[in-house]
C-alpha cells in the first residue's frame, strides 16, 4: 500500500464521519487534504496523519475524539495492521508486512518510471542556467550551475513539467570586440590589450583562426578584428558545448543574444519591439531624451533606463526583449539560475516581469547560486586566473563532481574536499551510494548462480525490522522527487539516496537472499530478491536524476 492508496483509504473513512457531523456535507474534503508523514521514530508506525487536528474545527469535533473515530475505521482497512492515537489527536498507522512488502514488486515492474509523478504537470518552464560569455572556458562557478541546473531540470521533468533547458549566449556587446582584439594581438605576437583577455587559450584560438584564415594578417586591422571575433567565437562556443556534453549536461536551446538585436528584412528588432510592448503596458516614460521603465512600481530600487538619450540600448533592453521572447515561445514560467555576483538582478528581473504584465511572484523565479571552492584546485594553465571545468572533471571525475555539487542547496557557499571525493570508502558520499547500487547487482548475480530467481513473491515474508525500514524508505522516493521539484532542491534526492544506501547495507547484513550452504531455496529468498532489485532500481533512478552514473560493478 503506497501513500496515495492509504490517503484514499483515509478519505473513505473520514468522509462519512464528517458528513454525519455536518449534516450530510463532508465540507469538500479530498485526499489532498489528508497528507501522510513518516514518523521520525519508526516505533510509532509506518505513517502518521494529523487529519483529526486539521479537520476538527471544520467538523466541529474534539481532535482526540475525532482521531479515535478515524482510527477505529482505519483498523478495518485491508493492509492496515494497527492504528494508535497519540497526543492531542495524531494518528499513527502501521501496515501489515504483506501490504508494505507489495511495494517491492511494484517498483521492479515500474522500473525507471518509479518515482515519476504529476505534481508539475501543466507547468511549461524555461530553465536558463550557466549562460557563460563565449569569450573563455567554463570555470568552477559555471561547473556548479551546470550540475545544479541540470539536476533541477531532471527532477522537474520527472514530476511532469514541460521544460526546456536553455543557455543564453552573451555574444553581443563590447566584450566580443575586446575578445576579437585579444585574438588578433596574439596572432601578431603582440601583448594582450589592456582591456583584453589574457591566457594561453587566446593564443591557441589565434592559431586556429590563422589556420582557418591564413590571410588574416593581410587584412586591415578592423577587418582582422571582425574576422577573428567571429571565428574565435565559433571555436570557443564549440569548446563550451563540448565541455558541457562531457559533463553530461545537455541544453535544448542555445539562444544567441544577437538574435535580440537583429533586423530581419528591415523589420524592427526584438529589442525595438520590447520597448514598444512595455510602453503599451503603461510602465515606460521619457525623461531628458532617454526612455525609462518604471520598475520601482514592482519593488525595484530605482527606475531603469532602457534606451539612452543617444539612442543606444542598455543591457536592460536585451533582458526585456529576452524575457518577452520566452513568453512568446510559450513559456508561462521562467527560471533563471544566476551566479553569486548577480544578486542585483533579482529585483530587476522580477520588476521586468511585472512591467511586462506578468505576475512577478508567479511567472518568474530567480535562483542565486553561491560560490564554490575546492581545496587544492589549481588555476587553469590555459586561462591563468580561473579553475576550469575540464580540469576539475579530469581530476575528480564526472560522477564525484556532479554528485557533490548537486548535494547542497544553491544558496549555500560550498568548499569541497578532493581527498574525500577520490576515496573509495564510505566517507565519500557518491561512492557510498554507488557501491550500494553495485552491491544490489552483485547480489542478483550471485542469486542467479545459486538458483534464486523472482518466480515467487510472498510479501508477507518481508517482516524483518530492517526490511520494514527499507520498504518504508523506498515508499518515500516519489514524494522526495515531487518535493525536490517543488522547491527546486535536488540535493534532497542525494540525501535521500544516502539514507537509502545505509538502510540497504543494514538489510544486507541481516537478511540473506542466498541460502546458507546446501540449504534449499525458499520463498523468502525469492521474495527478498525482489526487494534487493527494487532497491537497486530506486538507487539507479535517483542517481539518474542527479546526472550521475549507476555502476553495476565497483
Amino acid at each position: 500500500m503506497d501513500p496515495a492508496a492509504l490517503s484514499a483509504a483515509l478519505l473513505v473513512v473520514i468522509a462519512p464521519l464528517a458528513e454525519a457531523r455536518r449534516e450530510g456535507s463532508s465540507a469538500g474534503i479530498t485526499a489532498a487534504d489528508l497528507p501522510l508523514e513518516r514518523p521520525k521514530n519508526r516505533d510509532h508506525g509506518d505513517w502518521a496523519s494529523n487529519a483529526a487536528l486539521k479537520l476538527s474545527k471544520v467538523v466541529g469535533a474534539n481532535p482526540r475524539e475525532f482521531a479515535a473515530e478515524i482510527a477505529a475505521g482505519l483498523e478495518a482497512v485491508d493492509g492496515v495492521a494497527s492504528v494508535e492515537v497519540a497526543g492531542p489527536g495524531f494518528i499513527n498507522i502501521r501496515l501489515d508486512a504483506a501490504a508494505a512488502g507489495a511495494l517491492a514488486k511494484v517498483i521492479v515492474e515500474q522500473g525507471a518510471a518509479f518515482g515519476t509523478n504529476d505534481s508539475q504537470r501543466g507547468n511549461t518552464i524555461n530553465l536558463e542556467f550557466v549562460s557563460a560569455n563565449p569569450t573563455g572556458p567554463l570555470h568552477i562557478g559555471h561547473t556548479r550551475w551546470a550540475a545544479l541546473g541540470d539536476a533541477i531540470a531532471r527532477v522537474l521533468l520527472a514530476s511532469g513539467a514541460t521544460l526546456v533547458r536553455e543557455f543564453y549566449i552573451n555574444d553581443a556587446g563590447a566584450q566580443m570586440e575586446r575578445f576579437g582584439r585579444s585574438v588578433v594581438a596574439a596572432a601578431h605576437g603582440e601583448p594582450t590589450p589592456d582591456d583584453g583577455y589574457g591566457g594561453a587559450y587566446i593564443g591557441a584560438l589565434a592559431e586556429r583562426v590563422l589556420a582557418e584564415r591564413p590571410d588574416l594578417r593581410d587584412l586591415d586591422r578592423a577587418e582582422q578584428v571582425a574576422v577573428a571575433t567571429e571565428l574565435a567565437y565559433r571555436f570557443q562556443l564549440g569548446e563550451i558545448q563540448a565541455s558541457l556534453e562531457r559533463f553530461n549536461v545537455h541544453f535544448d536551446v542555445w539562444f544567441s543574444e544577437r538574435t535580440l538585436h537583429a533586423h530581419v528584412d528591415a523589420q524592427p528588432s526584438l529589442v525595438d519591439e520590447a520597448v514598444d510592448r512595455l510602453r503599451e503596458q503603461g510602465h515606460v516614460f521619457d525623461d531628458e531624451g532617454a526612455v525609462w521603465v518604471r520598475t520601482t512600481d514592482f519593488g525595484d530600487d530605482k527606475d531603469r533606463v532602457i534606451r539612452r538619450s543617444n539612442g543606444e540600448y542598455t543591457y536592460f533592453a536585451a533582458d526585456a526583449a529576452y524575457y518577452l521572447n520566452k513568453g512568446d515561445r510559450g513559456f508561462a514560467h521562467k527560471i533563471y539560475l544566476l551566479g553569486a555576483d548577480h544578486h542585483g538582478y533579482v529585483h530587476r528581473l522580477k520588476a521586468l516581469a511585472g512591467a511586462a504584465g506578468d505576475d512577478p511572484e508567479k511567472d518568474i523565479e530567480v535562483l542565486i547560486g553561491q560560490l564554490v571552492s575546492i581545496n587544492g584546485a589549481k588555476l587553469s594553465k590555459r586561462a591563468g586566473n580561473i579553475i576550469e571545468l575540464d580540469d576539475l572533471q579530469q581530476w575528480l571525475g564526472t560522477d564525484a563532481l556532479r554528485y557533490s555539487l548537486a548535494r547542497y542547496p544553491a544558496d549555500s557557499p560550498l568548499t569541497l574536499d578532493p581527498e574525500i571525493l577520490q576515496k573509495r570508502t564510505n566517507d565519500n558520499p557518491v561512492f557510498y551510494v554507488q557501491y550500494a547500487h553495485a552491491r544490489t547487482h552483485n547480489v542478483a548475480r550471485n542469486a542467479a548462480d545459486s538458483g534464486v530467481d523472482r518466480s515467487e513473491f510472498a510479501p508477507e515474508l518481508l517482516d524483518h525490522e530492517t526490511e520494514s525500514a527499507l520498504l518504508g524508505a523506498l515508499q518515500e522516493y516519489p514524494r522526495v522527487v515531487a518535493f525536490a521539484a517543488e522547491v527546486r532542491e535536488p540535493h534532497r534526492v542525494a540525501r535521500y539516496l544516502e539514507e537509502l544506501a545505509g538502510l540497504y547495507h543494514r538489510w544486507y547484513d541481516n537478511c540473506r537472499v542466498i541460502p546458507l550452504g546446501d540449504a534449499p531455496v525458499e520463498s523468502v529468498h525469492r521474495t527478498r530478491l525482489w526487494l534487493n532489485d527494487a532497491t537497486g532500481q530506486v538507487l539507479r533512478n535517483g542517481l539518474t536524476l542527479l546526472g550521475v552514473g549507476a555502476p553495476e560493478r565497483m
